[in-house]
């Protein structure tokens, strides 16, 4: 049992250092699926689906149009984003200005720049046009520029597309953006803030790794305290935690060679064995310790009633808790799938640990 247990646990652990933590916002999806499809040619077409937003805010009102400064830098960090190969052309009021300055010159391709500061009191007017009725209205390309601006001309913002590019690389890609913006940006006349569904996905997905992998501590922790309060022995602590930390290593180091990447959707897989796993735990060793003055506490004989009277119980259980995940790996949502075939696996194995580990344990603690 022990060389066994042994083999398992260098095979789980050299999976472990192969295990990856890493999502994509579409790689749950099948990858025949048309939204999977779809969005992997927007991505190759159009650069990106992934929106990243960047607010500029100059701490003034009008401080957008005071000077054309602020337009050259807000035109700087876009071409930056712009030459990345994981980001779309990104789209601010200062495309919006360059857009109407060569319109103002007729269409002229070389005028498609910043404006300087004498074009923009010449370009006003034809920004805006009058109504018979005298008030003015705001044309096409001015409704366009305003929709990058706040109504006071203070903030503006910067929305690019981005490729999925996972969970690992995005992080680093928006810190590079937010070096650079400080670059360009003093930060005592200017607040760079980053946000959209490319930073929420990332929080969002960092946010729930570690509230789950917080979750499993603290249910160890409280597992260990009911534990000691039942049985009052740190040696049966000791026999009840290794019988239950197999498997999960095990199922992590299957995710390290399969390369199953750890995930919201996979991380899951921990809580939910372990709970399952614990229970059988606690149902062998009550009714071993039930058993044992039966015996004369004799170790041997009452590891072996307490083997035939829960034993079969026990696999009862597990086979129908299996069977009801099991019956995820028909899903074609990955996680789904996943979910299934992974805590099914430590299932199994935490039932034969429990059932045989376990109890090897106990007689080699009882002997000592």
């Amino acid at each position: 049992g022990y060389g066994v247990t042994l083999v398992f646990s260098i095979f789980a652990i050299a999976g472990l250092f192969r295990l990856k933590s890493e999502g994509f916002i579409v790689d749950d999806l099948p990858k025949q699926d048309k939204i999977y499809t779809d969005l992997k040619w927007f991505e190759q077409n159009f650069g990106g689906v992934m929106p990243l937003e960047i607010l500029i805010d100059t701490k003034k009102k009008n401080g957008l149009l005071r000077t054309t400064r602020p337009i050259s830098k807000i035109d700087e960090l876009s071409a930056y984003i712009g030459a990345s190969p994981e980001a779309a052309r990104p789209l601010s009021f200062a495309e919006g200005l360059k857009f109407a300055k060569q319109a103002y010159y007729d269409g002229d391709i070389l005028s498609y720049d910043i404006p300087y500061e004498g074009d923009l009191a010449f370009m006003g007017p034809y920004l805006r046009q009058s109504s018979d009725s005298g008030t003015t209205t705001e044309t096409g390309l001015s409704k366009i520029i305003s929709n990058f601006m706040d109504s006071n001309k203070q903030v503006a913002r910067i929305t690019v597309n981005m490729k999925d590019i996972g969970s690992v690389k995005l992080p680093l890609l928006i810190a590079d953006y937010e070096k650079k913006s400080k670059e360009i940006f003093d930060t005592a006349t200017y607040k760079v803030t980053f946000t959209g569904s490319s930073i929420t996905f990332l929080e969002g997905s960092s946010f729930i790794i570690k509230g789950l992998q917080e979750s499993i501590f603290w249910a160890f922790l409280l597992i260990t305290l009911c534990m000691l309060y039942l049985f009052r022995s740190i040696r049966i602590l000791f026999c009840s935690l290794i019988p239950n930390l197999i498997p999960l290593l095990i199922t992590a180091g299957v995710m390290g060679w399969v390369g199953i990447a750890l995930k919201p959707s996979t991380v899951l897989v921990f809580s939910v064995a372990l709970g399952i796993a614990i229970d059988v735990t606690i149902r062998f060793l009550i009714n071993y310790k039930q058993e044992l003055p039966h015996y004369n506490y004799q170790v041997p004989q009452t590891l072996v009633q307490t083997i035939k009277h829960t034993g079969i119980s026990i696999i009862y259980t597990s086979l129908v808790l299996i069977a009801g995940f099991i019956i995820f790996c028909i899903s074609d949502f990955g996680g789904t799938k996943a979910l299934g075939w992974l805590t099914s696996l430590t299932l199994v194995i935490g039932t034969l640990t429990n059932l045989i580990l376990l109890p090897v344990l106990i007689l080699l603690i009882r002997k000592k």
